[in-house]
């Protein structure tokens, strides 16, 4: 078995489209948008469920998020969620003032101790909820990204990566951030006294997938995938990684390590998650990548 790593999906998807059909198989699509994008351009094969009897111990609402976006079949199965949220460090912010969600990332007192994500999506959705518009149906993106503009002269670091807030946040060169519920548990559980903001006026929530690659041998791949989403597997590596995994908590035990995770539903209804609209990123996706370019920048 060969086994890998990639940085983003855009070079992931580089990857896959000059390779050779087969070359690659199964991997961890991060949510709804990126598992649209492999659908429209070809690259993803769809499963036989009969194959992977798990998939009935998997929450039906992350089910229908792939659904959703391939005409009622599977491409990807479930394996994990989280949330985009704000996390900031109670030593220098209190619960209180973290009320105030999104705003506090404008907030000029902490001008040079703020953290953000560089990813155009999680720019573009924090500036919409900034300037009171719907994030994912902004109607002056001009506003939006001048927003964004504004909030660039009070960012010490765009972080690339997860490892890379953590340590941001750990050393307090940063004490407030847009953030991974997964990675905030992190701080969290090593000590560190940070909160975690993630309601519908602070972030949304998104979902991985074990998605599979055209010119997989399919048989291996769900059996593959049917292993992945076995309940004791999936507890172990949510317990690992910090995030809850895709199983309906009314048909499996879960852990108390689990259930304390930042970002996870008890109810596994997700009443109060926003998830994201493929077809809106989508279909904004190069306009938007390129003013974030720019803005990143300094434009």
């Amino acid at each position: 078995m060969v086994e890998g790593e990639f940085g983003d999906t855009d070079e992931f998807i580089s990857l896959v489209k000059a390779s050779q059909p087969g070359e690659y198989n199964v991997f961890l699509v991060s949510g709804v948008y990126d598992y649209f994008r492999f659908i429209k351009m070809g690259l993803a094969d769809f499963v036989n469920e009969a194959n992977i009897p798990n998939l009935d111990k998997l929450l039906p609402a992350t089910l229908a998020a792939f659904r959703n976006e391939s005409e009622g079949k599977l491409a990807a199965v479930p394996f994990d969620y989280g949330t985009t949220g704000i996390a900031y460090n109670r030593k220098y912010i209190s619960d209180e003032e973290a009320q105030a969600g999104h705003k506090l990332l404008w907030d000029e007192k902490y001008k040079g101790k703020i953290g953000l994500y560089d990813g155009f999506q999680t720019r573009a959705w924090m500036s919409s909820l900034y300037t009171g518009q719907d994030p994912q149906g902004a109607t002056d993106t001009a506003a939006m990204w001048e927003a964004t503009r504004k909030q660039r002269d009070l960012v010490l670091k765009y972080w690339g990566s997860g490892q890379e807030f953590i340590d941001l946040m750990s050393k307090e060169e940063i004490i407030l951030s847009d953030g991974w519920s997964g990675r905030v548990a992190y701080l969290q559980q090593n000590g560190h006294d940070i909160g975690f903001i993630d309601t519908a006026q602070a972030g949304f929530a998104w979902i991985e997938g074990l998605m599979v690659l055209k010119g997989s041998p399919m048989e291996a791949a769900e059996q593959l995938i049917n292993f992945c989403i076995e309940p004791a597997v999936a507890i172990a590596i949510a317990e690992g990684q910090n995030y809850p995994p895709s199983l309906d908590p009314t048909k499996v035990e879960l852990t108390e390590k689990v259930k304390k995770l930042p970002g996870f539903d008890p109810t596994g209804k997700f009443e109060n998650y926003i998830w994201e609209k493929a077809s809106y990123w989508f279909d904004n996706q190069d306009a938007y990548k390129k003013e974030w370019d720019r803005i990143s920048k300094g434009a």
